[in-house]
């Protein structure tokens, strides 16, 4: 049986306006619930601030539930967001996500993202039951995540590239055969993300308003589909291959400061033009300088091992044996090998 996920229900409307009388188990960040807890009146049973998504981790939060919760929070960003829609699925509870920017579409998704063995694994628990999006609180958010969810409309640049590769190779499975009909549509949603993009850097809730029905036109898209590879490519690989190292020392990375740099080293490799991507990525406020020159250099070393031993979907990464002179030259057209002396 397969099942074609609906998008959750989202409601535009000031937090404030919310009345929730069920007892809830809020996750959340400091700076986030410091952002809306004087417009967001919970009756908060227990609070936690998850700080990673590894799949023993969450099945430890979802155990520890008390039994009176009747709804599960997450306030905050796309890792509150995982949580929370993991728990509220191992626990049979709605889960209700508050999103305090846009900087992902894993809001909207019927999947969380879980961490296992150093690599993301996927776990199906169907979509939030409701998304609140209030602009009043968005509109504010620190720029670079405050539409950050638009590097998810512009790895569909990439995606189309590897999922055109894989079937030209006979790579793809059947349930996953290269459909020129949804290739058409998501690039027409890219190529919408390149006209919003300074808008959207800029803060305006109209940008924004349209980068909200982008993603989740990809997500509905993705969800008729049955799999993300119109969306998703090598540059998701090389993000979460290069997450353990980019984090090592310090707390969790935003989401879009891995998928970004990961993007332009993907564009490289399919020996596209990056200055388009990399300018509007920019424009939109996205930082491409968080993650270390030498981390980067690294995993694209290790990547042929990397996709070999999780068996991930086909792409030029499975093609590519890197030669020292050959990721230095990646990292020169992409501007990062620059980073530690002039930030991007």
């Amino acid at each position: 049986m397969s099942t074609i996920w609906p998008l959750p229900q989202i409601e535009v409307r000031d937090l404030a306006t919310v009345e929730e009388t069920r007892p809830v188990a809020l996750l959340t960040g400091t700076r986030a619930w410091e952002e809306v807890n004087t417009r967001l009146n919970l009756p908060i049973a227990i609070q936690a601030e998850p700080n990673r998504v590894d799949r023993d981790y969450l099945d430890s939060l979802a155990a520890g539930l008390p039994e009176d919760v009747g709804v599960v929070y997450g306030v905050g960003g796309g890792l509150v967001s995982d949580v929370a829609k993991y728990i509220g699925w191992a626990r049979k509870l709605p889960s209700v996500i508050v999103p305090t920017s846009l900087s992902q579409d894993g809001f909207f998704t019927a999947l969380v993202a879980a961490r296992v063995d150093g690599t993301v694994n996927y776990v199906t628990t169907g979509p939030a039951n409701m998304i609140l999006i209030d602009w009043e609180v968005i509109r504010y958010a620190p720029r670079h995540v405050r539409g950050a969810a638009i590097i998810e409309l512009l790895t569909i640049v990439t995606g189309l590239l590897d999922w055109r590769y894989a079937s030209e190779r006979n790579r793809n499975p059947p349930s996953e055969r290269f459909m020129p009909w949804a290739a058409s549509l998501m690039a027409g949603i890219a190529q919408q993300a390149f006209r919003i993009a300074n808008d959207v850097g800029e803060g305006k809730v109209e940008a924004l308003r349209n980068l909200l029905d982008l993603v989740c036109m990809e997500v509905q898209l993705t969800n008729q589909l049955g799999h993300n590879r119109a969306q998703e490519g090598s540059e998701q690989i090389i993000a979460y291959a290069l997450e353990p190292r980019a984090t090592r020392d310090r707390r969790p990375m935003p989401y879009a400061d891995l998928v970004g740099p990961s993007l332009l080293v993907a564009m490289a490799l399919h020996n596209q033009d990056i200055n388009n991507i990399r300018d509007t990525l920019m424009s939109a406020g996205l930082r491409l300088g968080q993650a270390r020159p030498e981390d980067i250099s690294q995993t694209i070393r290790d990547l042929p091992q990397y996709v070999r031993q999780h068996d991930l979907p086909f792409t030029i990464l499975h093609d590519l044996e890197p030669t020292a002179d050959q990721i230095a030259q990646i990292m020169a057209t992409t501007g990062l090998a620059a980073i530690s002396e002039r930030p991007i």
